[in-house]
């Protein structure tokens, strides 16, 4: 420790340095903001998420929980450091790429950090002790698995050469940014604030619904020394925003009244020191709580408080669609099952915290954020100043993950209004809690579901009704009450379909987009009735799905009729073996464990230690045969688990998907231009915002072909409302897609001109060089100067600007049209493992099979499965958000690298030729099945239905031995059964019984009597 009044010396990447700061400044914040070393990244400063992982005399620790002073006399290792000089993490680094285990690269830094450490002392580590040594470091991109596979491969082969001209599309191209994400180099939204920046914290309402006054604030500000302190009346435009604007209604600043915790209602701006210091409990401000909304229950009663006087029932929207005749469909049905199933709120939980930076240039002001939707933020911001749109510029920075919750502003007015007031470069970013506790989440969802099917397997009617919390403000709330009536049938042929939903307001946190936009929460609840309905009928589960996938020919619910690129039976249909295998599997280990658990509970057999029934007999029994029973001096050699598998059931799940990619019936084109510099260097504005998901890398790939160039002319102009064509937001999987297409349309223009001037045919090779393009079209050879040719605007000699807008037609009062212009289908089968006793679920694998047009980039589409798993898994079995506690990231819990299991992705390639050369998106896909696929695993190891995720623990509990305890399952009593709120007219039929609960792991019961039998008949 150093002396008082003397500075703190230790060596840092092999260099003495010495700290003016405080001996309890955090070693983060001496890294980052005094000695510039933004490679060690910040996202919880409470040691919850490990991206701040650092080196201390060799040893991996969490920088923001290091006192500067305990660094005295040390050894400290970054990021940056290891890179200069340590050959284990360079080969590190390179596997990292190879690998495709680097997506945002707001984890990466910590990751390659702990990862050396391990391999500085265990070069051949196994796949558990690199599990437990990048344990400590979160991410929420990859699902780990990549990230295992580097580690376990840090010696490996180098990669393969890049591909020729024209061969881009499909090969596993390294990440074009990734080296700047090994090496921590990629400037996220708080790495790269200029130095005299101000600060700037928000004061937010502590109350769920409270109205407020203020006191003297000029008098406040004055004795600070506080630069401003700005509230609603210093809006000098519209105070009101929203990322759909005829539902725009989110003040920047609330005004009389808040109506969720963490609203805000003032800003403080100064510098730094004075600003951090402050205690933000003593800003003047007198709050008067309110009765708030905070369950559905509440919010529609009759004569219920209004939440925006506008909206009457504090219904914000709803939505419909209708197909067919479900009466008559029910009534036809030889089997019927119903259910109500919940999910409540879930935090997206990005590695970075919202941050950023703006400053005021002239008329203009300019925000560099991260964001998934520059433009959205752009014209926002402009209405929020009451200026031209033109007169803001937003330059994303990194984004260390979205999700969706990057979709809406966050620091954007704050940052925006501060510097346009003051003349000032302000900088803000949220702390943990602060993120958490007011950016949008996953909609909580209350539905009630029936589902009718005939003898033979066909699904004949399905009705779904829906309520959606979203908060106390629109956000996403129109998109999620709209998509999920188009998606809640599954990707199956429904010919009788009722979908009714509505968005409520509460007075919560509102909630947003967060991938799938209300189709994971449908899924969980469908997908499963659909596992009952196929019991109901003694039917395989997995062959009831192939028997009622979608083909190209069939109308969808919303009578659309999709043609080629349907490729959900090819999907389901690949799981059939793995299916089979991990039944099987899966009964005899179940078979093994009854055995165990009948030797745990009975006397020894008379004649104990003598004669047949030994651990062979044990081992090799069919599910479908009787057990035997081992005598007891036997018992141990049998079971290796000593006796402690009896209360471990294992059981297998599959549910299906679709995905609809772009905006629901709305125009969201994306546009690209490609140009030709003097000097010959090819500009691609890529201005499709890269969360992690790839684009900076798969836009690149589609132009390479189009152009039919190498990837290696391309100059790459990064998202800048300045610089880039609008190619949209980074949402609803939508930018390989649409601005995937836009691309290619753009390449091929771009090409036809170039070969126009060369008089070349269309099978000419195009070779950019030093001041020309070269044209060699078989034997002959065209160069064009450069030069000789005129600039345009942009400064570009050749150029192509091409947009791309989703063929969709509106729907009609019934939700009849055509919604999307293509879907992404899949279908995911989890092995899981349940503690009976302590109500656990380990998932032991997902094997997951996605249709995907054309792999742009395996690699990258890989990578989005496992993340979408993770994320799926957090979902179905430990993420729920509660407004007001958890407000961090070790109460709320997310998948680490010890809960994700192996997973097995199968890449289906049913072009569509609405993609560029037949791509679909595939980043909400990847997480749609998980969750569902995971319940009905729990379903068959223990006979438990859960209906209200996520199944924790004791959630499991209670539903085993609800399930034992009764001599039906299924769905709830009618009483539990009846409509409340989900949007239905009619009251709500009777729910069935189902059959008798069969034994864990067992095969579906054998076929109920013509009408299905314990079901309802209808």
């Amino acid at each position: 420790m150093r002396h008082e009044g003397k500075p703190i010396g230790f060596v840092l990447n092999g260099r003495p340095v010495a700290s003016a700061s405080p001996p309890i400044a955090r070693l983060t914040r001496v890294l980052r903001d005094e000695l510039g070393l933004t490679g060690t990244k910040v996202g919880c400063d409470a040691g919850d998420c490990g991206a701040c992982t650092v080196l201390l005399d060799g040893e991996p620790v969490c920088g923001c929980l290091v006192a500067c002073g305990q660094a005295d006399g040390r050894n400290v290792t970054t990021i940056e450091g290891l890179t200069e000089a340590s050959e284990t993490a360079q080969s590190l680094q390179r596997a990292f790429l190879r690998h495709g285990a680097a997506q945002c690269g707001m984890c990466t830094p910590g990751m390659i950090v702990a990862g050396t450490a391990l391999l500085e002392r265990n070069a051949s580590p196994s796949e558990a002790e690199v599990a437990d040594a990048i344990g400590g470091v979160l991410c929420r991109c990859t699902g780990y698995r990549k990230i295992i596979d580097a580690v376990l491969d840090h010696a490996g082969s180098p990669a393969c050469p890049a591909p020729d001209a024209g061969a881009a599309v499909g090969a596993r191209i390294e990440r074009l940014d990734g080296v700047r994400k090994v090496e921590g180099r990629d400037p996220f939204g708080a790495d790269a604030c200029p130095a005299d920046a101000l600060v700037l914290r928000v004061i937010r309402s502590p109350h769920h619904r409270a109205s407020f006054a203020f006191e003297d604030l000029e008098a406040y500000a004055a004795a600070n020394g506080i630069a401003a302190v700005l509230i609603a009346r210093d809006v000098p435009g519209r105070n009101r925003y929203g990322v759909i604007p005829p539902f725009a209604d989110q003040p920047a600043f609330a005004e009389r009244e808040a109506r969720f915790r963490g609203e805000a209602v003032a800003a403080i701006v100064g510098d730094a020191k004075t600003v951090e210091a402050l205690d933000l409990a003593a800003f003047p401000v007198t709050w008067t709580a309110l009765p708030a909304h905070t369950t559905l229950d509440s919010a529609l009663a009759p004569g219920a408080d209004l939440v925006h006087p506008e909206r009457a029932g504090n219904v914000l929207v709803r939505g419909r669609v209708v197909r067919g005749d479900v009466e008559e469909g029910l009534a036809a049905a030889d089997a019927i099952v119903e259910g109500e199933f919940e999910t409540g709120f879930v935090e997206h939980a990005p590695i970075e915290p919202e941050a950023g930076w703006a400053r005021r240039v002239g008329d203009r002001v300019e925000i560099a954020a991260c964001t998934q939707s520059p433009y959205m933020d752009r014209d926002d911001v402009a209405l929020i100043l009451g200026i031209e749109p033109e007169q803001v510029r937003v330059i994303p920075t990194a984004v260390g993950g979205g999700f969706g919750t990057k979709l809406d502003l966050s620091v954007q007015p704050f940052l925006a209004l501060a510097a346009w007031t003051l003349g000032a470069p302000v900088r803000m970013t949220y702390s943990r809690p602060e993120s958490m506790m007011t950016t949008t989440k996953r909609h909580p969802g209350r539905m009630q579901v029936r589902a009718a099917a005939r003898k033979d397997g066909r699904i004949v009617a399905l009705d779904f009704a829906g309520d959606f919390n979203t908060g106390a403000y629109s956000s996403w709330g129109p998109t999620v009450a709209n998509r999920v009536p188009v998606h809640a049938s599954g990707p199956y042929l429904v010919p009788n379909y009722r979908a009714l939903t509505r968005a409520v307001h509460t007075h919560l946190v509102p909630a947003g987009a967060f991938r799938g936009f209300g189709v994971p929460q449908a899924s969980v609840a469908v997908e499963q009735l659909y596992d009952e309905l196929a019991d109901g009928i003694g039917m395989d589960r997995l062959e009831f799905r192939i028997l009622n996938a979608l083909t190209g020919d069939q109308p969808t619910v919303t009578g659309q009729i999709l043609g080629e690129g349907v490729g959900i039976r090819a999907c389901l249909e690949a799981l059939r073996p793995h299916w089979e295998r991990a039944r099987r599997e899966a009964a005899a280990w179940n078979d093994l464990a009854a055995v165990n658990d009948q030797l745990a509970t009975s006397p020894p057999p008379r004649g104990e230690g003598s004669g047949g029934g030994g651990p062979e007999d044990a081992r090799c029994r069919s599910s479908s045969g009787s057990p035997p029973t081992p005598d007891r001096a036997s018992r141990d050699s049998a079971l290796p688990t000593r006796g402690r598998a009896s209360h471990l059931r294992r059981g297998v799940g599959v549910a299906g998907m679709w995905y609809g990619c772009g905006n629901t019936s709305m125009s969201n084109p994306s546009t690209m231009r490609i140009g030709i510099r003097p000097d010959g260097r090819i500009a691609l504005h890529q201005g499709a915002v890269d969360i992690g998901q790839g684009s900076n890398t798969i836009i690149p790939q589609i132009a390479a072909d189009a152009l039919g160039v190498s990837l290696d002319a391309f100059d790459i102009v990064s998202a800048d409302t300045d610089l880039t064509p609008d190619c949209g937001k980074t949402s609803a999987s939508r930018q390989t897609f649409i601005t995937g297409k836009a691309t290619e349309l753009a390449g091929r223009a771009l090409r036809a001109e170039i070969l126009r001037l060369a008089n070349a045919g269309e099978e000419a090779r195009i070779v950019p060089g030093a001041g020309e393009i070269c044209v060699q079209d078989g034997d002959h050879t065209r160069r064009i100067p450069m030069a000789e040719l005129e600039t345009d605007e942009h400064g570009y000699v050749l150029s192509a600007e091409r947009s791309f807008d989703p063929p969709t037609t509106p729907l009609d009062a019934d939700g009849q049209g055509e919604p999307y212009g293509l879907y992404g289908f899949g279908a995911h089968l989890a092995e899981i493992e349940v503690d009976t006793r302590l109500g656990t679920v380990k998932v032991l694998k997902i094997t997951a099979a996605h249709d995907v047009g054309r792999a742009i980039n395996p690699t990258l589409v890989e990578g989005q499965i496992e993340g979408g798993v993770a994320q799926g898994l957090g979902l179905a079995l430990m993420e729920e958000f509660h407004p007001g506690r958890g407000e961090n990231l070790h109460d709320y819990l997310i998948p680490s690298a010890g809960d994700v299991p192996p997973v097995e992705s199968i890449l289906v390639e049913e072009a569509s030729p609405a993609g560029p050369f037949g791509a679909k998106g595939i980043g909400e896909q990847a997480l749609i099945p998980t969750a569902p696929a995971i319940l009905n695993a729990i379903h068959d190891a223990t006979g438990a239905r859960i209906r209200r995720v996520p199944a924790t623990p004791d959630r499991v509990l209670a539903a085993i031995r609800a399930a034992m305890s009764s001599p039906s399952r299924g769905g709830p009593s009618r009483a539990e059964g009846a409509n409340r709120g989900g949007g239905r007219d009619e009251d709500a039929p009777a729910v069935a019984p189902s059959p008798a609960l069969p034994p864990p792991g067992s095969a579906s019961p054998s076929p109920p009597s013509p009408r299905g039998g314990g079901m309802v008949s209808p």
